[in-house]
């Protein structure tokens, strides 16, 4: 996980108080429900310009930091991908 990534995620996860987040962080445990995860994915597309398919809006993706990190790097890659075949 990167910087910019840890810094749009935290606000959105009331219970983390002072601990670090990581990989393994359950998001859900920290405050995370599902309208915080609408406001989230927007916050995503805006501060990290990635728009999450379909197929991983769901509680597997959502369930830690990590798996939702892995996510949004897939998601970069491919509007990557996409970009350089226009």
């Amino acid at each position: 996980m990167n910087q910019p990534f840890i810094d749009l995620l935290t606000p959105f996860l009331p219970h983390l108080g002072d601990r670090p987040l990581t990989e393994d962080s359950r998001l859900h445990d920290l405050g995370m429900n599902s309208m915080k995860a609408i406001d989230l994915l927007f916050a995503i597309e805006d501060g990290l310009g990635v728009s999450l398919p379909d197929e991983d809006l769901n509680d597997a993706t959502f369930a830690t930091a990590g798996s939702l990190w892995a996510a949004v790097q897939r998601a970069g890659a491919a509007e990557g991908d996409r970009r350089a075949a226009a």
